[in-house]
């Protein structure tokens, strides 16, 4: 189980570590929301080796059975290391790579408020997100919000195939 859980949960991790990288590249032109979108779909693609992993260990290491726990434990321990490397690489690109990144995207966001709320709605909004900016401005709490996004993602994935891949 160990091996499985190591190998499918480094494939999930290069996964979403390429697809993040070529997004910042290719489609850093693209509107954030479409960008937002895209990084979903990536981390849903990523995680999808959840359900290999879970598929592989039932076929070819426990004689093509595996019980609903087994299953949900190894999803959730392939998810877990997509997740942790995820919110580190999440850090690097804020901390490193692009660190205007959270000015730019709150700057974004209020722009988008402002054209499409009242004003008052808008001073209201404002202050919620200049808090939200404080707190994602301190790295731990990115990482977690982070890494626990993908983590939920992966738990969801890891209950879908648990119950799709176990055996008795």
């Amino acid at each position: 189980m160990k091996k499985t859980v190591i190998r499918y949960g480094t494939y999930g991790a290069i996964c979403i570590s390429v697809l993040f990288l070529l997004s910042w590249t290719l489609l850093s032109e693209f509107p954030l929301a479409t960008q937002e979108v895209l990084g979903y779909a990536a981390m849903i693609v990523s995680l999808g080796f959840v359900f290999f992993g879970i598929k592989h260990f039932r076929d070819h290491e426990n004689d093509g059975k595996v019980s609903f726990k087994k299953a949900l434990t190894i999803g959730v321990l392939i998810s877990l290391i997509t997740a942790l490397v995820f919110g580190v690489l999440d850090i690097f690109y804020t901390e490193v790579l692009n660190p205007e990144f959270m000015d730019s995207y709150y700057e974004q966001t209020a722009k988008k408020m402002e054209e499409t709320l009242s004003a008052e709605e808008f001073k209201v909004k404002l202050t919620e997100l200049e808090a939200q900016k404080e707190m994602f401005g301190n790295p731990l709490f990115s990482f977690l919000l982070m890494a626990m996004t993908v983590f939920v993602i992966g738990f969801i994935i890891s209950l879908i195939s648990s119950l799709i891949l176990q055996r008795k």
